[in-house]
């Protein structure tokens, strides 16, 4: 979503400065005015915040789940952002939080606030703090927060430490065989050329890979930025996008990845949203925000769009024909029985479940992949060094 930077004056007459997100000038406008300013100035800024670099997720981890304890100590919004504030030692952190409670102080909405810093509040924070704040939930919006920013980042946390060993294990295999190939492989198979030694198909092939390495890798990296700019131009119009991210799920094993992990994720936010007392149609609209896939994300705002209109929310989900059918089955049983955020509470936890067990597989074999792709190249490479050595070796004993 777009980012505006703002100038906007109080009603003490002082200036305020600030960014916050929008889709549009206008809805920017009418977000600086919820927050009880006047708008001076309102511009597209592509400048992301300076904070974002110094807060970890980690600390905003942290900070809701203090305020999630603290507010269900029954201590007020106020005062726990005073106490949140003197516990952490992020200083950027200490200060938003700061300015966030001199805002509610002044009679704004927490959430609303939040709006402005959204490199570290996403608009699905904001809003569910808004609607908690509205509900008077505030306390259990936090911890379930809380709770899905712990899982989220133990999952970041488990996978980088998978990938952590392959990774190593491919850049070590890279230099490996790039030194064999640049420096060990000419040298060595020019004595054989001097001694008038026939050199085997596989040899001539690795020397000829070696002469030209350095133009096979220019070329490998010009097609990649080419097919990135290229990419980035196409989809450059909304429709364009949509069809991309739409071929994307059709990619075998990683769409079916993609498509779970999406629907997974909209399943978590609307269980948490329609439990702070949202409304579908909105609860449809801010949970649609988590998606990163542009055709998934279209799809359900159609769906959105049926529902204000007095239509069957199952049905226009259903029209697309991507969603899982337990999804479809758990989520028309909750919508039926009037119990849609238990039903996408389930359909969350089930979801999450298959990820983990398609996560674990492909780590699983991602390692031992590694070596015998990477093994094997150094192989043929050692190879097309040993087979000129024997035949040499042959010849001279006949």
């Amino acid at each position: 979503m777009p980012t505006y930077s703002y100038t906007a004056i109080n009603n003490n007459g002082s200036k305020k400065k600030g960014i916050l997100s929008a889709s549009s000038e206008r809805e920017a406008r009418k977000f600086i005015k919820d927050l009880q300013l006047t708008p001076i100035s309102v511009s597209l800024t592509t400048t992301k915040s300076s904070f974002k670099s110094k807060i970890k997720n980690k600390d905003i981890v942290l900070m809701t789940r203090q305020l999630a304890t603290l507010l269900e100590a029954n201590t007020s919004i106020i005062d726990a952002l005073k106490i949140t504030a003197d516990q952490l030692n992020n200083k950027d952190l200490i200060s938003i939080i700061l300015n966030l409670r001199e805002d509610v102080v002044q009679g704004k909405r927490l959430g609303q606030s939040m709006k402005k810093y959204p490199d570290i509040f996403n608009n699905t924070y904001s809003s569910l703090v808004t609607a908690g704040d509205s509900s008077g939930n505030l306390d259990v919006i936090f911890d379930k927060l809380a709770d899905y920013l712990e899982e989220s980042a133990s999952i970041r946390q488990k996978v980088v430490s998978a990938l952590t060993y392959p990774i190593i294990l491919i850049g070590f295999s890279i230099v490996v065989i790039f030194a064999l190939l640049t420096f060990v492989l000419p040298q060595v198979i020019d004595q054989f050329v001097k001694a008038g030694a026939e050199l085997p198909l596989l040899t001539e092939l690795l020397i000829g890979l070696s002469n030209n390495i350095f133009l096979i890798i220019i070329s490998i990296l010009s097609i990649i930025f080419v097919t990135i700019f290229a990419y980035r131009k196409y989809t450059l119009d909304v429709d364009n996008l949509i069809n991309a991210h739409k071929k994307f799920l059709s990619i075998p094993f990683i769409g079916n990845f993609i498509l779970i992990s999406e629907i997974e994720r909209f399943s978590s936010t609307m269980a948490l949203t329609m439990e702070s007392g949202t409304n579908l149609d909105i609860a449809i609209e801010e949970s649609s925000k988590v998606f990163n896939n542009r055709y998934i994300q279209h799809i359900v705002m159609n769906a959105k769009k049926d529902v204000v209109e007095g239509k069957d929310f199952i049905f226009s989900l259903n029209k697309s024909q991507i969603f899982p059918n337990i999804f479809m089955q758990l989520i028309s049983s909750g919508y039926k029985s009037g119990n849609l955020v238990k039903m996408f509470y389930k359909a969350s936890n089930f979801l999450k479940n298959e990820i983990d067990s398609k996560r674990s597989v492909f780590l699983s074999l991602l390692e031992p992949l590694v070596i015998i792709f990477m093994g094997g190249f150094i192989m043929l490479i050692v190879l097309a060094i040993l087979i000129p050595i024997m035949q040499m070796n042959t010849l001279s004993l006949g």
